[in-house]
């Protein structure tokens, strides 16, 4: 049962980690929620999300959610979250990995000769020095007691980005490397019983997305007139349940060092998306586009 259980999101602020944290107090978990931007003090994100909202959600979805700003490149503050977690808990279940924080620092049309060498590498420090960061500090806590459960938020399965190459060269490394990160861990985390995945979600209606294509949540539909795929589209919620329910499953070890997506999470557990629809963007992808409907 997630309920009672411990857990720390790191990068909660807003998206997929949001939810995550949402739905994971939403079966009486207790959520650390993290990130960078508070009501008093933005990130160079420079979105309006704050981590005191996400902590107010998951109590208002039954569990008891704790704001605290922390920068995830800098491991005092990173060691601080977790020492909180253990003078008051004594213990970590869950720890979700979702730190990002670097969009509009790749280019679509610029190869590596070509592109900003000092942006690219402040999106891998962003995008995976942050998550081995955090995973240093918190592990010693989660591997206290069997059963544990790391999850690593990344974007495309592993075996979908084997075979593609994404957007950018730092953004390819970036999610390989989250994906490969994952793996590493479910073979260290083998032995004393804890589990590690790497969870993508698909075609993402995160508010930043939701902002880029002029809709809101209640009028997402209205985007598939400026993109056909959008159709294909899910809510943060989607692969918040999933997380959720992985994190509750008793014998969520046989996943251990998989790459699944929302959808997989989806299929296995049998949940939906907030609208009851249950898509699966990387199948609809991966038959070319073709026909939404069967893929929803």
């Amino acid at each position: 049962m997630t309920q009672n259980r411990i857990a720390f999101v790191a990068g909660a602020t807003r998206g997929a980690g949001r939810q995550i944290a949402v739905q994971l107090g939403a079966l009486g978990a207790t959520v650390y929620c993290t990130g960078r931007t508070t009501r008093t003090q933005a990130s160079e994100y420079g979105r309006p999300e704050t981590i005191e909202e996400t902590a107010e959600l998951v109590t208002a979805a039954g569990g008891t959610g704790i704001a605290i700003q922390a920068d995830h490149l800098d491991p005092a503050q990173v060691r601080a979250v977790v020492d909180r977690i253990d003078a008051e808990h004594g213990r970590l279940d869950v720890l979700v990995n979702d730190i990002w924080g670097a969009e509009g620092m790749f280019a679509w049309d610029k190869k590596l000769w070509e592109d900003d060498l000092e942006r690219g590498q402040r999106l891998l420090r962003l995008a995976v020095d942050t998550h081995i960061i955090t995973s240093h500090a918190a592990l010693p806590l989660l591997v206290r007691n069997p059963g544990g459960l790391v999850v690593e938020m990344t974007d495309g399965t592993a075996e979908y980005n084997h075979r593609r190459y994404r957007v950018s060269f730092f953004y390819d490394l970036a999610k390989a490397s989250v994906n490969r990160m994952a793996f590493a861990l479910s073979e260290e985390l083998r032995s004393v019983g804890g589990t590690a995945v790497s969870v993508t979600p698909g075609f993402l209606r995160s508010e930043l997305m939701l902002e880029h294509f002029g809709v809101t949540e209640a009028t997402w539909r209205d985007g598939i007139a400026k993109d056909a795929h959008f159709a294909m589209s899910e809510s943060p919620v989607y692969v918040g349940r999933g997380v959720a329910a992985l994190a509750h499953d008793p014998d969520k070890a046989r996943h251990n060092g998989a790459s699944l997506s929302s959808a997989d999470l989806a299929k296995q557990y049998g949940i939906t998306d907030a609208d009851g629809s249950a898509p699966d963007f990387w199948a609809y992808e991966q038959g070319g586009f073709t026909r939404p409907e069967d893929y929803r």
